[in-house]
């Protein structure tokens, strides 16, 4: 499966060892294709020197070495998957569809949750807890 990964993933997986940064290493055992673009990457990054420890930024470099980045590719003349999405949010489904994952992973519940489980353009947005008993099932 080809999962992309949201900014707050990022984060979360890189500021602590908590369940987000276990389902990471857990897609990665299971081979899964760990994908982001530049935008979500800035983003947490950002984030990550704003609100976290000086290690974090570390943990980042380490987890982004099992995940395929790709330059951020704004297309702004396809927007009939996202405009639901406020404007910050839709470059982040636009990218996961634009790379052809199966899965955009987010902890976003404001501004994605109205899509979980739902999928535009063939990728499906999963919380982390609906990604996670996904995986256990498909196994």
């Amino acid at each position: 499966m080809r999962i992309f990964l949201d900014a707050n993933i990022l984060f979360s997986a890189s500021k602590s060892d908590g369940a987000v940064h276990q389902l990471l290493k857990h897609l990665v055992k299971q081979k899964h294709v760990l994908c982001a673009d530049e935008y979500v990457v800035i983003e947490a990054r950002r984030n990550l020197l704003a609100k976290a420890d000086a290690d974090s930024t570390d943990r980042l470099d380490q987890l982004l070495t099992n995940v395929k980045i790709t330059p951020t590719r704004l297309d702004a003349s396809n927007t009939t998957n996202t405009e639901w999405l406020p404007d910050k949010d839709r470059p982040v489904l636009a990218a996961a569809i634009w790379l052809r994952c199966d899965a955009l992973v987010t902890g976003d519940v404001t501004h994605f949750g109205n899509g979980f489980g739902k999928s535009f353009g063939g990728v499906t947005i999963y919380s982390p807890r609906m990604l996670y008993d996904a995986i256990l099932q498909s196994n």
